[in-house]
């Protein structure tokens, strides 16, 4: 009996060897480098857009335009202001005053300190909780770069490190893609920790050099230029292997895509 008591152990053993780990974060979308995208943060998603890749607000669409995005083939990204607190959120009054720093320029925003992730990273798990809710494929966390402006805390590139290592765990923790934006100066650092990148104007400010770690892993950056004319940065991003395109500084649907290179 001793015996056979052991052998049932030693199987059950080797079976629970062979069972998933159900502590490891689930799978996610892994985006590859040259994907076409939309990115409509203002008015109604224009659904039609013949691209695999949306970018749209997290709070104002709920599943059902995720849900006939996907009935497209499409992929969509939450986007979610990770770096400055918003008043006209429903979340906003979670947010203690003592967190909410000088104002960024866009009404009603206000820098957050980055430093308290002690007090942000339940309301940013709560935030991607909710995108992963309705559906989403990934998450675009903006102003990931506090740290290079006038915010009203003392906030250092280690600081900022920190807080954009934290967010990218916390999406895939929860099955969720994550993408770096802008913080150019620190993508030496982060670009292993995310799945792609979203920069705006780096043509415009000859930066789009720094974003090519990304390409080189295989991940797509996903870029716009409000000011300048597609003929301005279209031929220069396209080799660097940017995913470019033209939008108004509203966000809203109107695109003008760079030419894809099968085209």
């Amino acid at each position: 009996m001793r015996r056979l008591t052991s052998a049932l152990l030693a199987l059950l053993a080797g079976c629970s060897a062979l069972a998933p780990d159900d502590d490891r974060p689930p799978d996610h979308w892994r985006p590859t480098a040259g994907l076409p995208w939309q990115w409509q943060l203002s008015g109604r998603v224009d659904t039609s857009v013949d691209v695999p890749v949306y970018d749209i607000d997290g709070f104002e669409n709920d599943e059902a335009v995720v849900r006939e995005l996907h009935a497209a083939g499409r992929k969509v990204i939450c986007y979610v202001n990770a770096g400055a607190w918003e008043s006209f959120r429903p979340d906003a009054d979670a947010f203690p005053r003592e967190v909410r720093g000088r104002g960024n320029g866009w009404p009603g925003e206000r820098w957050l300190d980055i430093r308290r992730r002690d007090v942000l990273r339940p309301l940013m798990a709560a935030r991607f909780e909710m995108c992963a809710a309705k559906g989403f494929d990934g998450v675009e966390p903006d102003l990931m770069d506090a740290y290079t402006n006038d915010t009203g805390f003392p906030l250092t590139a280690a600081d900022q490190l920190a807080y954009n290592r934290m967010l990218a765990g916390l999406a895939h923790e929860r099955g969720l893609a994550v993408g770096l934006k802008n913080d150019l100066e620190q993508i030496p650092e982060l670009h292993g920790d995310f799945d792609f990148a979203v920069n705006e104007e780096c043509a415009q400010f000859e930066e789009c050099e720094a974003l090519t770690p990304f390409v080189r892993d295989g991940k797509p950056v996903f870029h716009v230029e409000y000011e300048l004319d597609t003929d301005e940065f279209c031929a220069a991003t396209g080799a660097l292997g940017l995913s470019s395109m033209r939008k108004r500084l509203e966000l809203g649907a109107w695109r003008e895509e760079c030419p894809r290179a099968a085209e």
